[in-house]
């Protein structure tokens, strides 16, 4: 394999390429179900059905990416390597993060009234197969899929890209929080914070541990945890 340095402008040419295809591809299936309302629209077992696609689709996608930029998955830091305590620490900031929302943000701010509980509402069909979908939706396409894209990509590459590491590490960081949280279309204080924190907490845990184990564990328990507790407390 040719081991010489990949030129700056072909990095972030590829980096740039990669990124915008990538969020094309997390929207499709969105628009898909959204507008044709197939089976149902966005609701049961199509929430599987696109979780799957943004899973096989966006790790395609970074899998060219990354030949390309001859680097393989394991350099943005998908490793089994001190998997035991990231999945602890995961899971502590996981549930930390649940219980803080759960317990004290979302019943202060209005309980199911809020704009994001009745979007999330608006998906269970009533079904355990629909209810197992939003889950795989939450962590597959989630917890996964996106850390794998948001935080594992997006920052190593990016940084990569500065000739400064600190100064790479710390842009790339920072961008990949925002980009995120952007993403997510933050259109109130309380919307920023509850996608902010979060997303600051994935891109620390993926920081300090150098992998993504730790922030996949966290996101994945969150969305897994706010949909069975939606399901349990405000959907009749």
């Amino acid at each position: 394999m040719d081991k010489k340095p990949i030129k700056r402008r072909k990095v972030i040419v590829v980096f740039g390429i990669t990124i915008l295809i990538g969020y094309i591809l997390f929207i499709i299936p969105d628009l898909f179900f959204g507008v044709t309302k197939i089976n149902g629209g966005k609701v049961g077992v199509n929430l599987f059905y696109i979780s799957i696609f943004q899973l096989i689709t966006v790790c395609g996608l970074l899998y060219f990416s990354l030949r390309i930029l001859k680097m393989n998955f394991q350099s943005i830091g998908l490793s089994i390597a001190g998997w035991k305590g990231d999945v602890i620490l995961g899971l502590g900031a996981g549930l930390s993060w649940t219980l803080f929302q759960f317990l004290l943000i979302i019943p202060l701010t209005g309980g199911a009234d809020r704009e994001d509980i009745q979007g999330m509402l608006l998906m269970f069909d009533g079904s355990i197969r629909g209810l197992l979908s939003f889950i795989a939706l939450g962590v597959i396409g989630g917890g996964i899929t996106e850390e794998i894209f948001n935080r594992g990509y997006f920052i190593t590459v990016l940084k990569g890209w500065f000739q400064n590491p600190k100064l790479g590490l710390l842009i790339a960081s920072i961008s990949s929080i925002l980009i995120f949280s952007i993403g997510h279309m933050p259109v109130s204080i309380l919307d920023w914070f509850d996608i902010l924190v979060p997303t600051i907490i994935y891109t620390l845990l993926f920081l300090a541990t150098g992998r993504l184990t730790a922030s996949i564990v966290a996101h994945s328990i969150y969305n897994c945890l706010a949909v069975l507790i939606v399901y349990l407390f405000y959907y009749s």
